[in-house]
C-alpha cells in the first residue's frame, strides 16, 4: 500500500527526491525510509538526537509537513 493518494506524487518523489545512488539504484525503498533519512539529519545536532529524531519522523510521516524541496532533496 503506497502513502500516495496520486501516481504523479509517487512519480515526483522518485524522480527529485527518493536517495539513490550514482548509478540509479535506489536507496530509500519507500517514502517511509526517505522521512526516516531526513528526521535522522536533522537530528544529528540535537542533544538528544534519538528523541528528536522520532518527533522529527512524526511531523514528516503522512506528509503533514513537507520541508522545501531543496532540504528534501539534500
Amino acid at each position: 500500500m503506497s502513502r500516495f493518494t496520486a501516481p504523479i506524487a509517487e512519480q515526483i518523489w522518485d524522480m527529485k527526491y527518493r536517495l539513490k545512488e550514482a548509478d540509479g539504484a535506489a536507496v530509500d525503498r519507500t517514502v517511509e525510509d526517505t522521512w526516516r533519512r531526513i528526521a535522522r539529519s536533522l537530528a544529528e545536532v540535537e542533544a538528544e538526537p534519538n528523541v528528536w529524531e522520532e518527533r522529527f519522523y512524526g511531523a514528516l510521516e503522512d506528509f503533514k509537513y513537507l520541508p522545501a524541496g531543496r532540504i528534501t532533496a539534500g
